[in-house]
């Protein structure tokens, strides 16, 4: 445990908070040292944002103390924890995309001059000086709409420090970013930890936990699991405190022989990063695609499932010739893929889960151009079951799931094509690691029915863990093909970042 005499800006003691007599917090306890980054980490559902919700006045608790630099409070309103310094950057950040850089750090505290009128040029210039302490070079002007993700999570950032916080609270801020930007992301946490700034991360992604926190507190069904230093903990207890299981139970192991190829492809180049790259993929096996950002892996996916044209080269289905001119080519030769963003390329958020999950079947459950509704509560029973959704019913707006259940809706779409390639973009980003292993599962039960799957992942413990085999890719090319019981991490990444002089 963590030593008690250390001092604390913030401590929770006993927070408790219940919704209809169902315990959403039970005694749990939060403390944070300044100048610290704190994770806080869980499975959905565990507590993480009602406990969260309640630091920043959202939401009251139902009993328990708040100390925040030393003084008592038994709740707060969301204005009187912003005066006191609490910051929180949720997932989906609160910027206004029509306005700009400058005024959108100042949004609702605008500095007024002496005729109270808005005072712009101080404003640009507080919001100048803000953005150079967090080393950012944004023009000010810049509509905040026309920013990546990326530099909008900076603005939310200096939005933070210009309300002068002592804790930011950033809650999956990773889940959208990747490669330089992650650095960037990790750099700014650094600086802000060395003036003082304490923050609470918030992520499922485990090795950012082990890179950048102090301290990790682990909830666990609206419960308190444990409060450790990170150094006294390895990612395998890490993991079994969360889930309740070691880290080789979390990935299932393979008892399936790989049969015939599915899937050839042969020199294949696109007008995008692609350049010659040849592959296979066998009945019944998971092929790991690695490699950084920029590598061509989702370019590589977007060709073989026809969304973008081949240059040269050919692509075998099952040994005969196939020419996939677009994604419905691909489908009707039995492929399916699973995006990497599931909100903006898998699902319409704002339909019921019914609709999400017999889009592409529709026809076949339709007659004379009327949906069988006995036919379509048939599927979702089906996908509900075989997949273990956690849902209201069908008719539940697939916005309210969690990121798990919305992942799993995704492949019960295409399940319903009976596919036997399957190629899945990130099958487990913004998902717990509970709904992780429950993914996992289902992939290795798509391989005992013969379904080949080409897996792109950026976490290379899935890719190890999961793979039969590992391909890496760098700068348009696959330059390394692995076993994964005899390849390491960094063995990975010193192929995805230096030229290798033979190709796989």
């Amino acid at each position: 445990m963590i030593d008690s005499e250390v001092p604390f800006i913030l401590e929770m003691r006993n927070i408790s908070k219940s919704f209809g007599g169902v315990h959403a917090l039970h005694n749990v306890s939060l403390e944070c040292s300044p100048g610290t980054v704190h994770a806080l980490v869980g499975e959905n559902g565990a507590g993480k944002s009602t406990l969260i919700k309640i630091l920043s006045g959202a939401l009251s608790a139902d009993s328990g103390e708040i100390f925040f630099k030393g003084e008592l409070h038994r709740g707060f309103s969301t204005r009187e924890a912003l005066n006191r310094g609490i910051s929180v950057i949720y997932q989906e950040l609160a910027l206004v995309s029509q306005m700009t850089v400058a005024e959108n750090i100042f949004l609702g505290r605008e500095p007024r001059n002496a005729f109270g009128l808005i005072d712009h040029s101080r404003i640009r210039s507080e919001a100048e000086a803000l953005l150079s302490q967090l080393g950012l070079k944004i023009d000010l002007d810049t509509e905040v709409g026309d920013l990546s993700v990326a530099f909008q999570q900076m603005v939310e950032i200096a939005k933070a420090l210009s309300k002068n916080a002592d804790l930011i609270v950033m809650d999956e801020p990773s889940a959208i970013l990747a490669g330089h930007e992650l650095e960037q992301l990790f750099n700014i946490i650094q600086s802000l930890v060395n003036r003082g700034v304490s923050i609470i991360y918030i992520s499922h992604r485990l090795e950012e936990v082990f890179r950048i926190a102090d301290v990790v507190t682990v909830l666990k069904d609206g419960q308190l699991v444990e409060t450790e230093s990170i150094h006294e903990l390895t990612r395998a207890e890490l993991v079994k405190m969360m889930v309740g299981r070691t880290l080789e139970e979390v990935f299932p192991v393979s008892n399936n022989q790989p049969g015939k190829p599915v899937l050839i492809a042969e020199n294949i180049s696109t007008d995008t990063v692609l350049e010659q790259v040849s592959l296979d993929l066998r009945q019944g096996e998971i092929v790991g695609l690695a490699g950084m950002v920029g590598s061509g892996r989702t370019e590589l996916a977007r060709a073989l499932f026809g969304a973008d044209p081949l240059t040269s080269g050919s692509i075998k289905i099952n040994g005969e010739n196939a020419y996939l001119k677009n994604p419905s080519e691909a489908i009707k030769k039995k492929i399916s893929l699973v995006p990497e963003d599931r909100k903006e390329q898998g699902l319409f958020t704002e339909l019921p889960i019914r609709n999400n999950i017999t889009m592409p079947i529709l026809r076949k459950i339709s007659q004379w151009g009327f949906l069988s509704r006995s036919k379509e509560q048939e599927i979702v029973d089906q996908s509900r079951n075989q997949l273990s959704i956690a849902m209201a019913s069908g008719s539940q707006e697939v916005q309210y799931l969690s990121g798990g259940n919305q992942q799993k809706v995704v492949l019960a779409k295409w399940l319903q094509t009976r596919p036997e390639i399957i190629i899945m973009d990130e099958p487990t980003r913004g998902v717990d690691v509970g709904a992780k292993f429950e993914i996992y599962q289902l992939m290795r039960h798509l391989n005992q029915e013969g379904i080949g799957i080409l897996m792109i992942s950026s976490e290379l413990t899935e890719i190890l863990g999961l793979s039969d085999r590992i391909l890496v890719m760098r700068e348009g090319r696959i330059v390394a093909e692995l076993v994964p019981s005899e390849t390491s991490e960094e063995q990975i990444i010193e192929y995805a970042t230096t030229t290798v002089s033979k190709a796989a």
